[in-house]
């Protein structure tokens, strides 16, 4: 999975600072300390010395050295005695792929967005909210076969993408405004929405007709429409998108593609409602409504 580092719709905190504030972490006890010294060894994406961590870190020396001792010997980051650095362990690999097959829905959707790439010779993504950005859990080139694990794990902002603008139009209050108050609206292009209002006014459309189009509001030269996964209790699971380049396609040829986007995203709904669900799948009535 790759590594979290602060992006432009994240907020990022002083320079050289890393770490939050001590009163950002007085209610995290000693695990809170600890995920947060893992998480800034992860934010620098190298490997790291005692002394930087020091630096950076608002916990007095003996408090973040028994921090590391323990963590290193967990198997959650590793020492590099030659060098005296620090680097994220493998154990935390492990744990990564436990949560990404028990949490994620890319196992169950994997067959679909296969057959659906393969379909309209495009991209596909599959991803789920997380703390109110857009998680990437998987993603199909149009030009390769190969299942593509290196995206899995990036995230990207919910505002100005397809998947992340579909996803928040089926949350319900006051879970949308939760998720509203953590968007930057920082502007990426001439067409990224930048305010709440705008944005609001654009989710309630995308529910209505029960599909988001990104016009290149994210990235130049990128355009998608997405559909959303939902459960039988009409919850978000996850969103779906099928996504093109400028150069070879416009937003008519992919709103031509939404049926067979939305078909993908009921049939990955399906298969998830009975695998995460399963109290939900038992009770749903039989496709042609017989019972």
């Amino acid at each position: 999975m790759a590594s979290r580092i602060p992006l432009p719709w994240q907020p990022i905190r002083a320079a050289g600072s890393g770490f939050p504030t001590v009163d950002e972490t007085m209610d995290g006890g000693t695990v809170g300390k600890a995920l947060e010294v893992l998480e800034h060894v992860a934010r620098l994406g190298r490997p790291v010395r005692f002394s930087e961590l020091q630096a950076a870190s608002p916990f007095p020396k003996a408090t973040l050295y028994r921090l590391v001792r323990t963590l290193s010997g967990r198997g959650m980051l590793s020492f590099d005695p030659e060098r005296k650095t620090y680097q994220l362990g493998m154990r935390l690999v492990g744990l990564a792929h436990t949560a990404w097959e028990q949490s994620s829905l890319a196992p169950i959707a994997r067959p679909h967005i296969e057959s659906l790439s393969r379909a309209v010779r495009e991209t596909v993504h599959l991803a789920q909210l997380d703390s109110a950005h857009v998680l990437y859990v998987d993603k199909m080139n149009a030009e390769s076969p190969v299942a593509m694990y290196s995206e899995a794990g990036k995230i990207g902002p919910a505002y100005c993408t397809g998947v992340g603008k579909v996803m928040l139009a089926h949350l319900e209050e006051p879970a949308l405004s939760a998720m509203l108050a953590q968007q930057s609206f920082h502007r990426f292009t001439d067409t990224t929405i930048v305010t709440e209002y705008d944005l609001r006014d654009e989710l309630a459309a995308i529910r209505a007709r029960g599909y988001a189009v990104d016009r290149e509001e994210h990235e130049r030269g990128i355009i998608c429409v997405a559909a959303p996964i939902l459960s039988l209790g009409r919850s978000v699971l996850g969103g779906l998108s099928v996504t093109g380049a400028t150069s070879r396609t416009d937003l008519d040829a992919l709103l031509a593609l939404t049926p067979q986007l939305r078909k993908a995203s009921e049939a990955i709904a399906g298969e998830a409602v009975a695998w995460r669900f399963p109290e939900e799948a038992a009770v749903a009535p039989p496709p042609d409504g017989r019972t």
